[in-house]
């Protein structure tokens, strides 16, 4: 599974799932997760969707393939499907990775303007949450005020997110989406210019998952350098 490439792993994945030999469903599986993303980094999201919704089918890790699922379809333009599967992920996932499920599911509503129903997914996400619950709070902070809705404790969960691990990463999304909304905008562009940087010069499959967020970031961007 070492494979350096789309290319190479599409390969190696094909040859697994070729093999004579009997595949158990864990291999079977992960065969399938190494085909859904080479093509899912080669941008041929159709057909890496096809390939999740088959390894679905062999209910093994249900909880993440649902997750490949849903990033295959809402880059393909199917956000009702993508939507679906994230559901699915919440209800069948681990205690563990509950929290992180229902924050991905917020994260896409609030992506598509769906803002009420980002909200309930949000502090599902920040009721069950541990070490990303600063993350998570912070989103559901986000979407509130994009209802114009009042978020009292706004200073502390901006205090907490940028204090932790998890404010390094997304977290930076959060923060500069965050300030740009407080009018703060010389934190939002060090922000939000600092989340795309770090997105781009990542993994290919990386930059992809964000694009919704990326083309936001850069949004909020250029309406700040417009002003």
């Amino acid at each position: 599974m070492a494979a350096k490439s789309a290319r190479s792993r599409g390969l190696f994945a094909r040859r697994g799932l070729a093999s004579r030999s009997r595949l158990d469903k864990t291999t079977h599986a992960m065969l399938l997760r190494q085909l859904y993303l080479a093509h899912f980094e080669a941008e041929r999201f159709e057909e890496a969707l096809d390939v999740a919704k088959q390894a679905l089918t062999l209910e093994v890790l249900s909880d993440v393939i649902a997750q490949d699922a849903a990033r295959a379809a809402s880059l393909a333009g199917h956000s009702d499907e993508a939507l679906q599967h994230l559901r699915a992920a919440a209800r069948k996932g681990p205690a563990s990775r509950r929290a992180f499920h229902h924050w991905t599911l917020g994260s896409m509503l609030y992506l598509l303007g769906r803002h009420a129903e980002a909200e309930r997914a949000l502090e599902r996400a920040a009721r069950w949450g541990t070490n990303e619950k600063p993350l998570f709070r912070g989103h559901l902070a986000l979407v509130r005020l994009a209802q114009r809705l009042p978020v009292p404790d706004l200073d502390a969960i901006v205090q907490e997110l940028s204090e932790a691990p998890c404010g390094q990463g997304y977290g930076r999304f959060v923060l500069g989406q965050l300030a740009y909304a407080s009018n703060d905008w010389e934190t939002a562009r060090a922000y939000l210019s600092a989340f795309v940087r770090r997105s781009e010069s990542g993994r290919a499959s990386l930059a992809l998952a964000l694009r919704g967020e990326l083309t936001m970031a850069r949004s909020t961007l250029a309406k700040m350098a417009a002003n």
